[in-house]
C-alpha cells in the first residue's frame, strides 16, 4: 500500500500531541484514527514520517512498548526517548510508567453521598 507522504498528515497530527517523556503504540495510533490495516498502517506512516516538520516519531513503539526500529534509527531512538527522561529496559518501554493513549477515556460520572443533596427550596405559591 503506497500513499503520498501528505495523506499521512492526520497520522502526524496525532503523533505531535504525544507528550515529550510519553510514548504510544501503532496499534493506539491505528485505533484511535480507525485506520484500515492497523498497526501496520500506522508503521508505515511513521516510517514514511518527513524531517523537519517536528513530528516526533521517536514516541511511537510497537507493541508491549518493544522498540521496533531497525539500526541506525534504533540507537536514535533510544538516545531520543531517554533524553526526554523515557528508561528503556530490554529494548521495551515500561507502557504503565511512560505510555500514553490518543483515545480519551470515559469521563466517570460523579456519584453523591447519600445525604449530600442539597435541600430543595420551598415553590412561593
Amino acid at each position: 500500500m503506497t500513499r503520498e507522504v501528505g495523506s499521512w498528515d492526520v497520522v502526524y497530527k496525532l503523533v505531535k500531541k504525544i507528550p515529550r517523556g510519553h510514548v504510544t503504540t501503532y496499534g493506539e495510533v491505528a485505533r484511535a484514527l480507525r485506520l484500515k490495516g492497523g498497526a501496520r498502517v500506522a508503521g508505515h506512516a511513521m516510517a514514511a514520517c518527513p524531517r523537519g516538520r517536528g513530528v516526533p516519531w521517536q514516541r511511537v513503539v510497537g507493541s508491549g512498548g518493544l522498540l521496533l526500529i531497525r539500526e541506525p534509527y534504533a540507537a536514535l531512538q533510544r538516545k531520543l526517548l531517554e533524553s526526554e527522561g523515557v528508561r528503556i529496559e530490554r529494548q521495551a518501554v515500561d507502557m504503565k510508567r511512560y505510555g500514553w493513549s490518543p483515545v480519551e477515556p470515559p469521563v466517570k460520572s460523579k456519584k453523591r453521598r447519600a445525604g449530600s443533596r442539597k435541600a430543595k427550596k420551598p415553590r412561593a405559591r
